[in-house]
């Protein structure tokens, strides 16, 4: 579904609320040219207790944290930030939806440095369901390896959520659907796995879980933290920072993304060769289960992580 079709009217930019279709920049802005910006993603879940954003103040920390290595001037604070997305939701009158800030070099002048170029800042929600699919959750995804690798943090901070920086992904994304596959495994500079276009990547194997290490040049993703959390919780032996081989992922027993947009999701297959038995395997199944009960508020645990739209 294009926005076209969506129930949308706000946007916020640059500390003003202006109608949907009037929120634009001009040609000749930094960040169009030279992918000179930063952003984020989030999600509001539609709970007993009303609409609530899932670990708010750790993606606006990342925000900051991402603007850091460009030099980019957020120019607003937290509070500000939070007020205008939870506003943004009260406004279009969302229970549940998916949560976009960008901030980037703006206009003035044209070149590599961004020299006085102002930094634009804008925040947009929407309507947005399963990520890579409406059976995806349940049946899972079938995914190939990419011949595209992983930017090494040497090159670029790996680390921040950057615009230019999904080129890579938005490579590795069309390479896998254009063979007929729902997402890609993007490998590092070293052949091992380091995460998906958009999601970090779990392995299950002999009942314990394992997942990329930051060294192996991935984006230190918030559900993945929870993930970990709420798995080193329900008993599992979790390995955070482990290294993980092409050859594993066909061997393993599970498979499974996570992300603020894929949430929990399956992976049933790579290269074609079956995961486990080609379906949701009991480990993801009792954690997405678990994930879902956290997210829509089924349960009281984890409090903390949730800011509510309408305190």
């Amino acid at each position: 579904m294009g926005f076209d079709d969506m129930d949308v009217d706000t946007i916020w930019m640059d500390g003003e609320f202006v109608d949907w279709e009037d929120a634009q920049v001009h040609v000749l802005t930094h960040g169009l040219h030279y992918g000179s910006g930063i952003f984020e993603g989030a999600r509001c879940y539609d709970t007993e207790e009303g609409p609530a954003i899932f670990r708010w103040d750790e993606h606006v920390e990342r925000f900051f944290q991402s603007a850091k290595p460009y030099d980019l001037d957020i120019g607003f604070t937290a509070e500000e930030l939070t007020e205008a997305t939870t506003e943004l939701i009260r406004r279009q009158d969302f229970q549940s939806a998916y949560i976009r800030p960008v901030a980037f070099y703006g206009y003035d002048s044209l070149g590599v440095s961004p020299g006085d170029n102002p930094t634009n800042v804008a925040i947009a929600v929407w309507p947005w369901g399963t990520y890579l699919g409406e059976t995806a959750l349940e049946e899972g995804v079938d995914v190939m390896v990419s011949s595209w690798r992983k930017h090494a943090s040497s090159q670029i901070p790996t680390n921040a959520k950057t615009t230019g920086l999904y080129v890579n992904s938005m490579l590795a994304g069309e390479e896998a659907r254009s063979n007929g596959y729902v997402e890609a495994i993007v490998l590092n500079k070293e052949g091992n796995v380091a995460e998906g276009p958009g999601e970090n990547i779990f392995l299950v194997r002999d009942g314990e879980i394992f997942t990329p290490g930051l060294a192996e040049s991935i984006l230190d993703g918030i559900t993945r933290k929870a993930v970990i959390t709420m798995a080193e919780d329900m008993g599992y032996e979790v390995h955070d920072e482990a290294t993980i081989s092409r050859g594993e992922l066909y061997t393993a027993d599970e498979l499974f993304f996570t992300g603020s947009a894929a949430e929990v999701t399956p992976i049933r297959s790579v290269d074609d060769i079956e995961i486990g038995e080609g379906t949701r395997g009991p480990v993801t199944e009792e954690i997405q289960t678990r994930f879902f009960d956290v997210v829509e508020r089924r349960t009281d645990d984890y409090s903390d992580w949730f800011t509510y739209v309408y305190e």
